[in-house]
Protein backbone atom coordinates (compact mmCIF):
# COMPACT_ATOMS: atom_id res chain seq x y z
CA UNK A 1 0.00 0.00 0.00
CA UNK A 2 2.86 2.29 0.90
CA UNK A 3 4.59 1.51 -2.58
CA UNK A 4 1.04 2.10 -4.38
CA UNK A 5 0.45 5.69 -2.69
CA UNK A 6 4.16 6.91 -3.05
CA UNK A 7 3.77 6.06 -7.01
CA UNK A 8 0.66 7.75 -7.22
CA UNK A 9 2.22 10.97 -5.35
CA UNK A 10 5.34 10.42 -7.50
CA UNK A 11 3.15 10.85 -10.79
CA UNK A 12 1.46 13.80 -9.12
CA UNK A 13 -2.19 12.05 -8.56
CA UNK A 14 -4.44 13.04 -6.22
CA UNK A 15 -4.67 10.49 -3.35
CA UNK A 16 -7.77 9.71 -1.66
CA UNK A 17 -7.95 10.08 2.15
CA UNK A 18 -6.59 7.66 3.91
CA UNK A 19 -8.83 5.15 5.80
CA UNK A 20 -8.10 4.59 9.34
CA UNK A 21 -9.95 3.03 12.01
CA UNK A 22 -8.52 4.71 15.75
CA UNK A 23 -8.69 2.14 18.82
CA UNK A 24 -8.99 4.02 21.89
CA UNK A 25 -9.34 3.18 26.17
CA UNK A 26 -9.64 6.80 27.60
CA UNK A 27 -9.97 10.40 27.34
CA UNK A 28 -9.44 10.10 23.55
CA UNK A 29 -7.12 13.52 23.22
CA UNK A 30 -4.89 11.91 20.55
CA UNK A 31 -7.97 10.89 18.77
CA UNK A 32 -9.36 14.99 18.71
CA UNK A 33 -6.11 15.94 17.71
CA UNK A 34 -6.53 13.52 14.66
CA UNK A 35 -10.06 14.42 13.90
CA UNK A 36 -8.90 18.48 13.99
CA UNK A 37 -6.06 17.96 11.69
CA UNK A 38 -8.08 16.29 9.49
CA UNK A 39 -10.81 19.26 9.73
CA UNK A 40 -8.06 21.79 8.90
CA UNK A 41 -7.34 19.62 5.97
CA UNK A 42 -3.33 19.35 6.85
CA UNK A 43 -4.12 15.28 7.74
CA UNK A 44 -5.54 13.78 3.86
CA UNK A 45 -7.42 10.74 6.19
CA UNK A 46 -10.45 9.58 7.37
CA UNK A 47 -11.63 7.87 10.36
CA UNK A 48 -14.03 4.72 9.30
CA UNK A 49 -14.17 3.38 13.07
CA UNK A 50 -13.32 4.11 16.62
CA UNK A 51 -13.12 1.45 18.57
CA UNK A 52 -13.36 1.73 22.30
CA UNK A 53 -12.05 -1.19 25.01
CA UNK A 54 -13.79 0.72 27.50
CA UNK A 55 -17.98 1.74 27.13
CA UNK A 56 -17.02 4.45 29.59
CA UNK A 57 -14.57 6.47 27.49
CA UNK A 58 -14.63 9.83 27.12
CA UNK A 59 -13.25 9.43 23.30
CA UNK A 60 -16.57 8.07 22.49
CA UNK A 61 -17.79 11.32 22.72
CA UNK A 62 -15.19 12.89 20.73
CA UNK A 63 -16.02 10.56 17.90
CA UNK A 64 -19.91 10.39 17.88
CA UNK A 65 -19.15 14.56 18.13
CA UNK A 66 -17.35 14.17 14.87
CA UNK A 67 -20.03 12.05 13.37
CA UNK A 68 -17.46 9.17 13.41
CA UNK A 69 -19.26 5.20 13.85
CA UNK A 70 -18.16 3.99 17.05
CA UNK A 71 -17.67 0.47 18.69
CA UNK A 72 -17.12 -0.14 22.04
CA UNK A 73 -16.97 -3.60 23.43
CA UNK A 74 -17.15 -4.80 27.45
CA UNK A 75 -15.33 -6.61 29.62
CA UNK A 76 -16.74 -9.82 28.29
CA UNK A 77 -15.51 -9.54 25.10
CA UNK A 78 -12.50 -8.55 26.55
CA UNK A 79 -12.05 -11.51 28.65
CA UNK A 80 -10.73 -13.75 25.71
CA UNK A 81 -8.24 -11.02 24.04
CA UNK A 82 -8.06 -13.26 20.70
CA UNK A 83 -12.09 -13.28 20.30
CA UNK A 84 -11.85 -9.74 21.38
CA UNK A 85 -10.18 -8.84 18.45
CA UNK A 86 -11.47 -11.31 15.82
CA UNK A 87 -14.40 -8.87 16.70
CA UNK A 88 -12.20 -5.76 15.81
CA UNK A 89 -10.56 -6.89 13.04
CA UNK A 90 -14.23 -7.48 11.41
CA UNK A 91 -15.95 -4.23 12.20
CA UNK A 92 -12.73 -2.84 10.73
CA UNK A 93 -12.29 -4.22 7.99
CA UNK A 94 -16.16 -3.96 7.14
CA UNK A 95 -15.51 -0.07 7.75
CA UNK A 96 -12.76 -0.34 5.06
CA UNK A 97 -9.42 0.55 7.07
CA UNK A 98 -6.58 0.62 5.75
CA UNK A 99 -4.11 1.45 8.55
CA UNK A 100 -5.17 1.12 12.74
CA UNK A 101 -4.28 3.43 14.68
CA UNK A 102 -3.81 3.57 18.42
CA UNK A 103 -4.27 6.27 20.22
CA UNK A 104 -4.20 5.47 23.88
CA UNK A 105 -5.11 1.88 23.32
CA UNK A 106 -4.20 -0.12 26.58
CA UNK A 107 -4.58 -3.39 25.47
CA UNK A 108 -2.17 -5.21 23.46
CA UNK A 109 -2.80 -6.28 20.09
CA UNK A 110 -2.90 -9.58 18.64
CA UNK A 111 -2.78 -12.22 15.38
CA UNK A 112 -6.76 -11.60 14.14
CA UNK A 113 -5.34 -7.80 14.00
CA UNK A 114 -1.82 -7.76 12.96
CA UNK A 115 -2.15 -10.48 10.25
CA UNK A 116 -5.01 -8.84 8.78
CA UNK A 117 -2.86 -5.01 8.73
CA UNK A 118 0.75 -6.52 8.88
CA UNK A 119 2.76 -2.98 9.78
CA UNK A 120 -0.21 -1.48 9.39
CA UNK A 121 -0.87 -0.96 12.86
CA UNK A 122 0.31 1.75 14.04
CA UNK A 123 0.98 3.00 17.93
CA UNK A 124 2.20 5.47 20.00
CA UNK A 125 4.33 5.37 23.07
CA UNK A 126 5.15 7.93 25.47
CA UNK A 127 8.84 7.99 25.90
CA UNK A 128 11.67 6.93 23.62
CA UNK A 129 11.67 2.85 23.21
CA UNK A 130 13.32 0.75 24.00
CA UNK A 131 13.66 2.80 27.30
CA UNK A 132 10.58 2.52 29.66
CA UNK A 133 8.65 -0.39 27.89
CA UNK A 134 4.98 -0.88 29.41
CA UNK A 135 2.21 1.11 30.27
CA UNK A 136 3.98 3.26 32.92
CA UNK A 137 6.25 4.91 30.44
CA UNK A 138 5.82 8.49 31.67
CA UNK A 139 5.79 7.65 34.93
CA UNK A 140 9.28 5.12 34.77
CA UNK A 141 10.64 7.72 33.44
CA UNK A 142 10.24 9.98 36.01
CA UNK A 143 11.00 7.74 38.47
CA UNK A 144 14.17 6.97 37.08
CA UNK A 145 14.75 10.91 37.24
CA UNK A 146 15.77 11.05 33.58
CA UNK A 147 16.96 14.16 31.90
CA UNK A 148 15.32 13.66 28.58
CA UNK A 149 12.45 11.24 27.41
CA UNK A 150 9.83 11.82 24.63
CA UNK A 151 7.39 9.98 22.36
CA UNK A 152 7.91 7.14 20.04
CA UNK A 153 5.53 6.30 16.96
CA UNK A 154 5.96 2.59 15.61
CA UNK A 155 4.18 -0.07 14.10
CA UNK A 156 2.93 -2.73 16.83
CA UNK A 157 3.97 -6.21 16.77
CA UNK A 158 3.55 -9.66 18.24
CA UNK A 159 5.85 -8.47 20.98
CA UNK A 160 4.68 -5.49 23.33
CA UNK A 161 6.67 -2.18 22.46
CA UNK A 162 9.36 -3.51 20.04
CA UNK A 163 7.51 -2.97 16.65
CA UNK A 164 9.81 -1.46 13.84
CA UNK A 165 10.17 2.29 14.79
CA UNK A 166 8.63 5.19 12.82
CA UNK A 167 9.48 8.77 14.33
CA UNK A 168 10.83 9.68 17.53
CA UNK A 169 10.94 13.27 19.55
CA UNK A 170 12.80 13.94 22.12
CA UNK A 171 11.13 16.26 25.27
CA UNK A 172 13.46 17.56 27.57
CA UNK A 173 12.70 17.10 31.44
CA UNK A 174 13.05 20.38 33.11
CA UNK A 175 14.49 20.87 36.91
CA UNK A 176 11.53 20.96 39.00
CA UNK A 177 9.11 19.42 37.02
CA UNK A 178 6.33 17.43 38.44
CA UNK A 179 5.42 14.36 36.88
CA UNK A 180 1.80 16.01 35.58
CA UNK A 181 3.87 18.63 34.36
CA UNK A 182 6.16 16.03 32.11
CA UNK A 183 3.17 14.14 31.11
CA UNK A 184 1.74 17.74 29.61
CA UNK A 185 4.61 18.03 27.78
CA UNK A 186 4.18 14.27 26.29
CA UNK A 187 0.97 14.59 25.36
CA UNK A 188 1.70 18.04 23.69
CA UNK A 189 4.25 16.14 21.33
CA UNK A 190 1.79 13.66 20.70
CA UNK A 191 -0.49 15.88 19.81
CA UNK A 192 1.81 17.19 16.89
CA UNK A 193 3.91 14.48 15.93
CA UNK A 194 0.85 11.85 15.61
CA UNK A 195 -0.73 13.37 13.02
CA UNK A 196 2.11 14.13 11.22
CA UNK A 197 3.02 10.50 10.96
CA UNK A 198 -0.50 9.46 9.55
CA UNK A 199 0.36 12.61 7.11
CA UNK A 200 3.06 10.89 6.13
CA UNK A 201 1.07 7.01 5.66
CA UNK A 202 -1.18 8.71 3.75
CA UNK A 203 1.97 10.53 1.49
CA UNK A 204 3.58 6.84 0.84
CA UNK A 205 6.24 8.08 2.54
CA UNK A 206 7.17 4.66 5.12
CA UNK A 207 8.70 1.84 4.46
CA UNK A 208 9.69 -1.51 6.53
CA UNK A 209 12.78 -2.44 5.82
CA UNK A 210 13.53 -6.61 5.67
CA UNK A 211 15.30 -5.49 8.73
CA UNK A 212 12.34 -4.44 10.51
CA UNK A 213 14.13 -0.46 10.27
CA UNK A 214 11.54 2.09 8.69
CA UNK A 215 12.71 4.18 6.07
CA UNK A 216 10.82 7.66 5.81
CA UNK A 217 11.12 9.86 2.34
CA UNK A 218 10.59 13.48 3.48
CA UNK A 219 11.63 14.66 0.12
Amino acid sequence: MQARRAAARAAGEDLPPLKIGVLISGSGTNLQALIDEIASGNLNAEIVLVVSSRPSAAGLKRAAAAGIQTLALSKEIYADPWDADEVIATELRRAGAEYIVMAGYMRKVHEPLLMLWPNRVVNLHPALLPSFQGAHGIQDAYDRGVKVTGVTVHFANAVYDQGPIIAQEAVRVEEGWSVDELEAAIHAVEHRLYPQVVELLAEGRVQVREDLTVSVDRS
